[in-house]
């Protein structure tokens, strides 16, 4: 375990949504910023599928996060003046318990004895972690992506939890084709032949698939656009072997599925992929018809989209705005240009750290 790791004792009466309970679990976090007497400047990021808590660079870590351009001092997220919170979510591979984490009673990996998780049970052992650090109410609740409805989630099950939303390429729902996408993910993955139904090992990893998982990935973050600029048909090589790498986006994906193959645990990518799929906010509706966003008690909320992005498209941000909206919540939409497709909250740091950050200080 990373000694910059802060570690949350998950208490073993923590019940998942499906059922199942952990013994021992945990959650590993991290923190910027200084949590005021009050308690009351706390932000907590939700993290996509395969982030981690290290979302910035900061004293005991200085290696760049995934999100480095957002969080510090003077920043879009200031920590000059928040309290930042970000963990490894529940069930993922990244510090926190997950499938491939030893279960006490065995001394083996969990696989697939790991409880059935949801984005719901990501969002209370959340609430559970910011109990514990004294934190009676968020100041701010951010989520990008699939953090995006574990965001949603969490409002729906501590409506009085979380005074401002900042809800980043996402809805509340995956669409049908985003569930598509990840169904074809989690297929290639179950069939390599080394995934040998989940006993794998260091030395038998299903390679192929977590690669192709990652290039079927890599076909919906980014966007037609962004690919038509940054790759010319013009250039083009000599493969090595018949119909071997030959174009330059094809060099692109290759490279990007090598580097994950071994940076993420198959089985957790399975059941975070799956909780994303399972997650219905609507389903949060007193009765058909109803707004299931009544009664959760938000101050205000920021919806940002991307015009581009083929996951969550903007119709998805559009239908979230307008229910907050009729719920009696003061909500901001923002479809940006970005032309970076679902990964813009990552890469269009002029346009998201202006809106964030914007944002953020209104709240004050």
């Amino acid at each position: 375990m990373a000694n910059y790791l802060k570690l949350f004792a998950i208490p073993d009466s923590f019940q998942f949504r499906r059922g199942g309970q952990l013994e021992k679990g945990i959650l590993a976090y991290e923190t910027w910023g200084q949590l005021n007497e009050e308690r009351s400047n706390a932000v907590f990021i939700l993290t996509g599928l395969s982030a981690d808590s290290h979302a910035a660079s900061h004293a005991e870590h200085d290696t760049d996060g995934w999100w480095e351009f957002m969080i510090g001092p003077g920043k879009a997220i200031d920590t000059n003046q928040w309290f930042v919170i970000c963990a490894s979510s529940l069930g993922s591979c990244k510090g926190s318990t997950g499938p491939c984490s030893p279960n006490p009673k065995t001394n083996a990996p969990y696989r697939f004895d790991f409880p059935d998780l949801t984005l719901e049970d990501i969002a209370n052992s959340s609430v559970a972690l910011c109990q514990s650090l004294g934190i009676t109410q968020l100041h701010a609740l951010i989520g990008p992506s699939m953090g995006g409805m574990s965001a949603l989630a969490l409002l729906f099950n501590h409506k009085q939890y979380v005074r401002h939303l900042v809800h980043i390429a996402s809805g509340m729902a995956s669409p049908p084709f985003s569930t598509a996408i990840r169904s074809l993910q989690r297929e290639v993955i179950r069939k390599d032949e080394n995934f040998n139904k989940g006993y794998y090992d260091a030395a038998n990893w299903p390679e192929e698939g977590m690669k192709f998982a990652r290039k079927i990935g890599m076909l919906s973050y980014r966007s037609a656009k962004e690919w038509n600029e940054r790759f010319p048909r013009s250039l083009k090589q000599i493969p090595e072997q018949p119909f071997g790498i030959e174009f330059p986006v094809e060099s692109y994906l290759e490279h990007h599925a090598n580097r994950f193959i071994h940076q993420f645990d198959p089985i957790s990518y399975l059941y975070l992929s799956r909780a994303m799929d399972w997650f219905d906010g609507f389903k949060y509706a007193s009765h058909k018809g109803a707004n299931p966003l009544t009664g959760v008690a938000l101050d205000s909320a920021l919806v940002i989209g991307a015009k581009t992005d083929l996951l969550f498209p903007t119709e998805l941000q559009q239908q979230l705005h307008q229910l907050l909206d009729t719920a009696g919540i003061k909500s901001e939409l923002c479809l940006t240009d970005s032309i970076q497709g679902h990964d813009a909250f990552l890469v269009d740091q002029p346009v998201f750290t202006q809106l964030v950050g914007n944002y953020l200080n209104q709240t004050v």
